[in-house]
């Protein structure tokens, strides 16, 4: 129960760089073609870089000899402070919404699950579960933070972000100690 419970909050985690910025792609006016592809690719994204990340992660861990409790913690960190560098600079998004912009902003917001998948071997052996979990977070927050952009981007996307630099902060401190 507590790596179900853990891969979720790493999940919800992940997802909320992609939901602070579909709440300004949500505010754009987009259309329902934009709704249902984007939510799509980004899920697709966040299933793979997990997975490319563990193949990475497992060979770094056998040459180095390093504990993979300590690197996931210190992914975990340095993504909680990559975001609270983003949110304190306060970045304005702006998209073009066509299919190539469409798949950079998947890749781009599925990065740090690729870091995650670094060292995600010491939380569980079904990297596959890991990655669905993963996928289906960050597709429905997509698709949730696009239907509430339109109604309300500047209140919620704040928040959101700050939620996951506190959810990433206290996993990270989490599996370092443990």
């Amino acid at each position: 129960m507590h790596e179900i419970v853990s891969i979720l909050l790493i999940g919800i985690s992940l997802s909320m760089d992609t939901f602070s910025l579909s709440l300004s792609v949500g505010s754009l006016g987009t259309n329902n073609k934009i709704l249902k592809i984007l939510p799509f690719f980004v899920g697709v994204f966040h299933f793979f870089m997990p997975l490319f990340g563990n193949l990475i992660g497992i060979k770094l861990i056998s040459i180095f000899n390093i504990a993979s409790n300590v690197i996931l913690g210190l992914v975990l960190i340095f993504l909680g402070v990559n975001l609270a560098i983003h949110y304190f600079k306060d970045e304005e998004v702006t998209l073009k919404l066509n299919l190539f912009s469409i798949i950079i902003f998947a890749f781009s917001v599925s990065i740090d699950s690729f870091s995650v998948g670094l060292g995600i071997n010491n939380l569980t052996n079904n990297y596959f579960t890991a990655s669905i979990i993963f996928a289906l977070c960050s597709a429905a927050f997509t698709y949730l933070g696009i239907i509430i952009g339109k109604y309300c981007n500047k209140i919620i996307g704040k928040y959101a972000i700050i939620l996951g630099i506190i959810l990433l902060l206290f996993l990270g401190i989490f599996h370092l100690l443990n």
